[in-house]
């Protein structure tokens, strides 16, 4: 059973892809209401954690649990409502081209409520405000700019008002402003509704305006964990110069 207070848990988890171990053992609590932010160099294992803790990877070994629920042991049905309380905002914003901004919000609001199309409709329209994006409402995905298209993506993660946001690289391929304005949006949403935010990211200073707690994951194992200050005053040599660079590995 998951401890009182942990949003998430990984309890010895390890994943491969053919012979290259992505996650080695990897043991870790994440509490609620914190906003928690995954550090390491590229291809050290951080979107696929966030993969399995949203049960689109299953582990080799170990057990995932967000809240009371081992997530690894649910049949489809109880993981689908589980993911329900996960809001997932990818890299790329990943949103769908064929539809418009507003339908992109709109999309699990149709898929898990029983909301009438009218009650659907005025919230997607109040997430996309939320973020500043009332007037993009009836646009094309392909007509935003990468600014805005993480901010769609985020309202439509929000669109279930998750108890969880996990958010994959939110300043890739964005200028420092609108970075900054992309973070101070995840903070508003933590401070404002209680959620536990999980951000990977290798941009320093988009970590330091995020975290309450910093986990720098290394070969696949974490290798350092705590504060920022923890992390600048580490026993590792590398962790010591990945928190003195300004945007990472």
């Amino acid at each position: 059973m998951s401890e009182p207070g942990a949003a998430i848990r990984l309890e010895g988890v390890s994943k491969a892809f053919g012979t290259f171990r992505v996650l080695d053992d990897v043991t870790l609590r994440i509490p609620r209401g914190r906003a928690t932010v995954v550090l390491g160099r590229s291809g050290t294992g951080k979107s696929v954690m966030l993969r399995h803790i949203v049960g689109l990877l299953q582990p080799d070994a170990g057990r995932v649990f967000v809240g009371e629920d081992e997530i690894t042991a649910l049949p489809p049905a109880g993981l689908a409502a589980v993911r329900q309380r996960i809001g997932f905002l990818f890299q790329n914003a990943a949103l769908f081209d064929s539809i418009t901004v507003a339908e992109n919000v709109a999309f699990p609001l149709r898929r898990h409520t029983t909301l009438s199309d009218a009650e659907i409709r005025t919230r997607a329209r109040d997430k996309l405000a939320a973020v500043g994006l009332a007037r993009a409402a009836e646009s094309m995905p392909a007509s935003l700019s990468g600014g805005m298209r993480k901010r769609a993506g985020l309202a439509r993660a929000m669109a279930l008002d998750p108890a969880i946001l996990l958010v994959d690289e939110p300043s890739a391929g964005l200028d420092p402003v609108t970075s900054g304005e992309i973070d101070d949006l995840l903070a508003s949403t933590r401070q404002e509704r209680g959620t536990t935010l999980i951000v990977v990211t290798h941009n320093i200073p988009s970590a330091r305006r995020l975290a309450d707690a910093m986990l720098f994951l290394h070969e696949g194992r974490v290798l350092a964990r705590g504060s920022a200050a923890d992390l600048e005053q580490s026993e590792h040599a590398l962790v010591r110069r990945f928190m003195r660079s300004e945007a990472g590995g």
